[in-house]
């Protein structure tokens, strides 16, 4: 680097050959067929920008920014931009922000994880593209995350992420409310009668409050979570909330550590490891963390060509089984972000979980997470603080397994329960008859009919709403309680489906049946109104209770339907809804693209 600010020409010594390997501005040149005209040509338009050869002498720290005026998530973003680049400059490092596609899970039709996997190839393609010897990559609403992670994965080069941070909750007649568990819950009570829309109108208004990503145990709170336990991430990055200067201290910091991961040239594919992802298994149950996490983190896992395929669904419920919930935040207890926060955040969840984390595991800044959460200074909040939301691991707020895994002839390929949030727990073993919706439209049309053949016990079953099914895997998962039994007070049932769930969402709900029942041997796809569902979650069974010779026969029937018109519809549909309906992998398989896992497809 120093000979290159004394020689500002160097560059243009036609006689010294551009090496592949080469750094800053003369690495990945645009193909002209010369070099070093490539190199000049691109000199000439940086410094269209007012760049001096000084700048450009010094390593190249990318910053996506994911800023959307559609994204109140990341609408603190170009604070969090200014804060990384003073980290990087102050560092030795020049800052240089360039865009990708922003996703916000309430403004993206059909749904946000419909869009994911395209986001990853931005982010792959654009980190792969530009001339960047690291790159941060800043993001927060749901499918932000695990999009750009799996991008870095696959695009390999030195990647730190920077999260946008939590909202702060609101308040309604004096009790604290917060995005997205309250919206839902009061959402369920208007919907019950039991309040009224000057309440409803009122509690819309303060639900999110401020900017940030929802301020409970979602989705993004969780993948938050998640890349901290992953090492991808400062350990005190994860529960600022979005408003706070401490989330700009996080960026500067973050700026910091960019610039270190350009001159160790530690790519994602080394410093993550099967044990990289145990741990953030273990995080995530720990938390009682979003079914979408599972999601999100086999698609992940798939992207690395040394951990994919040493991890399974089975993986997810045998760490669950030994790690307790120790997070009290709703949807699976009482809480807020902010108090996580307040309660140490994630330093003092990993200091509760030594004995079952593997801390020999790489992180980002070439520490191990041992290393990491020896060296990061620490003050425990004492237990009984009214602010202290962290349970220790004797006395847990539930005993293990908050997220299961079941099986069965209804769900061979798996299927998701947060077992934790159910809201009664008899339902954990249930037996009742099947009510069938075929799709969310039929679902919409019928389930607040007062002539609907539905009871207590019924087991209320939505088809067609997993990745190919929608497409795009809606948030659906979360099937209403018909309007008729919430009047009589019915606030929880057993329900079914190939969709997913928001990570704020509570209730004793199965997600992610594989295969989804657009599938033509899918048996979750020949369920009919009446038939016998059993759940045991003691058992880790999901059971259709039809004779074996009518399943088979109702399939053959379907699949003779599906040869006439379901692959054709898929083979015509023209841009990206075919793409996604022709290479979507199914949900037990983190519905990524075949064609952009490591394996390929």
């Amino acid at each position: 680097m120093a000979e290159q600010q004394q020689r500002p020409n160097a560059d243009y010594d036609l006689n010294t050959p551009i090496p592949d390997d080469a750094a800053g501005l003369r690495q990945g040149l645009t193909s002209y067929g010369d070099a070093h005209f490539s190199l000049f040509l691109r000199k000439v338009f940086i410094k269209a920008l007012g760049y001096s050869e000084d700048a450009l002498s010094r390593p190249i720290i990318g910053i996506v920014n994911t800023y959307s005026s559609f994204n109140p998530c990341h609408a603190n973003i170009p604070q969090l931009i200014e804060a990384t680049k003073r980290g990087i400059q102050l560092s030795g490092g020049l800052a240089i922000d360039f865009p990708t596609i922003s996703l916000h899970e309430s403004f993206a039709s059909p749904t946000s994880m419909f869009l994911r996997n395209l986001m990853s190839m931005d982010t792959e393609e654009m980190v792969r593209a530009q001339p960047c010897d690291a790159v941060v990559l800043i993001g927060g609403c749901d499918k932000t995350t695990p999009a750009q992670l799996m991008g870095g994965i696959s695009a390999n080069k030195p990647i730190v992420h920077l999260v946008t941070g939590p909202m702060m909750p609101g308040s309604h007649r004096g009790v604290r409310i917060g995005a997205c568990t309250d919206c839902r819950n009061n959402w369920a009570k208007f919907r019950a009668g039991t309040i009224d829309v000057e309440d409803i109108s009122a509690v819309n208004e303060e639900l999110a409050p401020t900017a940030g990503t929802c301020g409970v145990m979602g989705t993004a709170s969780t993948m938050a979570c998640v890349l901290v336990a992953l090492g991808m991430m400062p350990m005190k990055g994860a529960t600022a909330p979005a408003v706070s200067s401490a989330r700009l201290r996080i960026a500067e910091e973050t700026g910091k550590l960019a610039v270190q991961a350009a001159a160790t040239k530690l790519t994602p594919q080394q410093v993550l490891s099967r044990e990289s992802f145990l741990n953030a298994i273990t995080v995530l149950q720990a938390i009682g963390g979003s079914t979408n996490a599972v999601v999100h983190l086999m698609a992940i896992i798939g992207r690395h060509p040394e951990v994919a395929g040493t991890i399974d669904l089975e993986t997810f419920d045998e760490i669950g089984r030994k790690t307790p919930l120790l997070v009290d935040l709703k949807p699976s207890g009482e809480n807020y972000m902010t108090d996580f926060h307040n309660s140490g955040g994630m330093l003092a969840l990993l200091h509760a979980l030594k004995p079952l984390l593997h801390l020999n595991a790489r992180t980002v800044s070439g520490k191990t997470l041992g290393e990491e959460i020896a060296s990061t200074a620490y003050i425990p909040v004492p237990r009984n603080s009214p602010v202290n939301c962290l349970h220790p691991l004797d006395k847990p707020l539930y005993a293990s397994s908050s997220l299961v895994v079941l099986q069965g002839n209804l769900a061979p390929g798996g299927a998701v329960m947060k077992a934790s949030a159910s809201k009664d727990r008899r339902l954990l073993s249930h037996q009742g008859r099947a009510v069938v919706f075929a799709n969310s439209a039929d679902l919409a049309q019928r389930i607040d009919d007062p002539e609907l053949d539905v009871d207590a016990n019924s087991v209320l079953v939505l088809q067609n709403i997993g990745p190919v099914g929608n497409p795009g895997m809606p948030e659906a998962g979360l099937i209403p309680i018909p309007r008729k039994l919430g009047e009589q007070g019915v606030q929880d049932m057993l329900r079914i489906s190939d969709g997913r769930m928001s990570g704020t969402a509570g209730g004793t709900i199965v997600l992610h049946v594989s295969p989804e029942s657009a599938d033509p041997e899918s048996v979750l796809g020949i369920v009919r109104n009446g038939d016998e569902i059993v759940c045991d979650v003691e058992k880790r069974l999901l059971q259709l209770n039809v004779p074996e010779e009518e399943i088979k026969r109702r399939i053959e029937l379907r699949k003779t339907i599906f040869k006439a018109i379901g692959k054709a519809a898929q083979k015509h549909t023209r841009g990206y809804r075919g793409l996604y309906m022709r290479s979507v992998n199914q949900a037990n398989r983190g519905a990524d693209f075949d064609f952009l896992t490591a394996a390929g497809p």
